[in-house]
């Protein structure tokens, strides 16, 4: 039976009524329908003589022609990117990271964001921590806690421009990846390789860190290399696992070491000393070397954004990371004020870096017992992070990036291979440098503030090229973010200036892959006991 073209109409009412009235020669035919999708259906199963076209404006005007069988019906546009991005929305374009679209990888998406939070607050709640009382020291109380508030809260945004980025460019798995979107792909490179060596370099120092852990509580037991080679074997077997979900149960003892640590220190400063004697609101003889060298430790402190794009890569739903992030810096701010300010307040300008050693021997012992869970488990999480970078890319650059998360032979022998081989290189690190803890802060400086502050200016300031100044808002967001490239800067070359003026004042001190005892000196008078404790 064929129907005269004339005198068809469709009345949809774009899906709202429950109802659809099909007109033919003059009569009507009440078809009850649910849904958009039924009323298609039913359209489809009449047989036109031939199809009928009814335009109702260009594509993409407004309004698309969807065809079906020679009936023409108006549904509304999608939104475009553009459109979002007028409404201050970031638009999540079609394609996805490689995890994305194969069932197989899905267990590489599985972590909730409360996994995802407890994995970067192991991460960059680590030894940074011990760093801060002696950094308050420096500047004084007031600037001091000023200081920790204010870059914590430059780190938070930075955090959520990094989120933002990987929504609107999901495909981004790292820094190396926001190099190539910037600048093609030898800044691509080049970024990949910056954040790689940072965290090679944070594994060195907590390699180090056990390494010197050890020859206090063994007091000098045996050869530090070999206990170097001991944390290398342990870091590597904790951080065999691929996914982030699998080794964020572990960071939780982490967490709860390194606040234990601090806990006992600052309990045995609280009922030993009298507190407020030697503190300073404000530190009037501040040298500008030293002084800044505390703005730099209180900045790596917050050194874990390097880290963010694979804990928002592995999230079931990556528009749930704010959630993470504000956990992460809720306690990270808290807890460095409180660290920071109750043991300077106890113990003075004496201060000790790290600060587990301004308590009495014994209880420096325990507080270094107590420890180990975060020097150990911050460095295979940091460890985790480089290796999971050189390992996709590494099957992304052979076009096979389905062996990243195959359960075969050839994907988990290359991944610890990539594992060995950064821990190794890690292990030659530690033992190599003599003067480690002032290369550190030289690399620190020179890449750690652009990836925590800096280059999230960029990113912003990239994302919302020609709508930079569409309004005050927009505005105040390209003020800031210019003063975040800027404190990048400064705090890379001021940084620079700073280390190497300590690495010319320490000298050559120490001998590479020596048994002798890596302690510091300070520790290791406190610990034997020849040295009196700062009153």
């Amino acid at each position: 039976m064929a129907f005269p073209r004339p005198d068809i109409h469709v009345d949809t009412n774009l899906g709202l009524s429950t109802v659809e009235t099909l007109s033919i020669d003059g009569g009507t035919v009440d078809t009850p329908l649910t849904t958009t999708k039924t009323f298609r259906e039913r359209l489809s199963s009449f047989k036109l003589s031939s199809p009928i076209k009814k335009i109702f404006g260009k594509r993409g005007s407004g309004a698309e022609e969807s065809v079906c069988a020679g009936v023409t019906e108006v549904l509304p546009t999608p939104s475009t990117a553009a459109d979002e991005e007028a409404k201050g929305e970031i638009p999540t374009p079609e394609g996805g990271d490689i995890f994305s679209h194969d069932p197989a990888a899905a267990k590489f998406k599985s972590c909730h964001w409360l996994n995802a939070g407890v994995l970067m607050v192991a991460e960059t709640i680590s030894l940074g921590i011990l760093s801060l009382p002696a950094a308050i020291a420096k500047l004084g109380l007031i600037p001091g806690i000023v200081c920790i508030s204010v870059l914590g809260f430059l780190a938070t945004y930075s955090g959520y421009v990094i989120g933002q980025w990987k929504l609107k460019y999901p495909k981004t798995l790292s820094f190396a990846d926001v190099g190539e979107q910037l600048g093609g792909k030898w800044l691509g490179r080049l970024f990949g390789t910056a954040a790689v060596l940072s965290f090679v370099f944070v594994c060195a120092a907590h390699l180090l860190a056990f390494t010197v852990m050890m020859n206090v509580l063994t007091e000098h037991a045996a050869c530090s290399v070999l206990f170097g080679l001991v944390g290398t074997v342990v870091s590597v077997v904790l951080s065999l696992p691929k996914t982030s979900k699998d080794i964020s149960w572990i960071s939780i003892g982490s967490f709860i070491g390194i606040l234990a640590a601090v806990m006992v220190v600052m309990i045995s400063l609280g009922t030993t000393r009298p507190g407020g004697i030697d503190v300073k609101l404000i530190n009037d003889y501040a040298e500008l070397a030293p002084a800044f060298l505390g703005v730099l430790n209180m900045m790596l402190a917050y050194a874990g954004n390097a880290a963010f794009f694979n804990f928002v890569t592995e999230l079931k739903n990556p528009r749930d990371f704010p959630k993470a992030l504000i956990f992460l810096q809720s306690c990270a701010i808290s807890t460095y004020i409180t660290v920071g300010t109750v043991i300077y307040y106890y113990v003075g300008s004496t201060v000790s870096s790290p600060a587990l050693t301004s308590a009495d021997p014994l209880i420096a012992k325990i507080a270094y017992g107590v420890a180990l869970p975060t020097i150990l488990v911050a460095g295979v999480i940091n460890g985790h992070v480089a290796t999971k970078q050189i390992y996709t890319s590494l099957w992304i650059k052979l076009k096979k990036p389905e062996v990243v998360y195959a359960n075969t032979w050839i994907s988990w022998a290359s991944w610890v291979a990539c594992l060995v081989g950064v821990w190794t290189a890690a292990w030659v690190l530690a033992e190599a440098i003599p003067i480690f803890e002032q290369l550190l802060g030289l690399v620190s400086a020179l890449f750690m503030a652009w990836f925590s502050y800096g280059l999230c200016g960029v990113m912003w300031i990239y994302m919302n090229w020609g709508m930079c100044l569409s309004g005050w808002k927009k505005r105040a967001l390209f003020v800031l973010n210019v003063f975040m490239i800027i404190l990048g800067a400064g705090a890379c070359g001021l940084g620079l200036y700073a280390s190497g003026l300590e690495i010319r004042m320490a000298g050559a001190s120490g001998r590479p892959f020596s048994c002798a005892d890596s302690s510091p000196q300070l520790v290791k008078q406190f610990v034997d006991g020849t040295t009196p404790l700062p009153a």
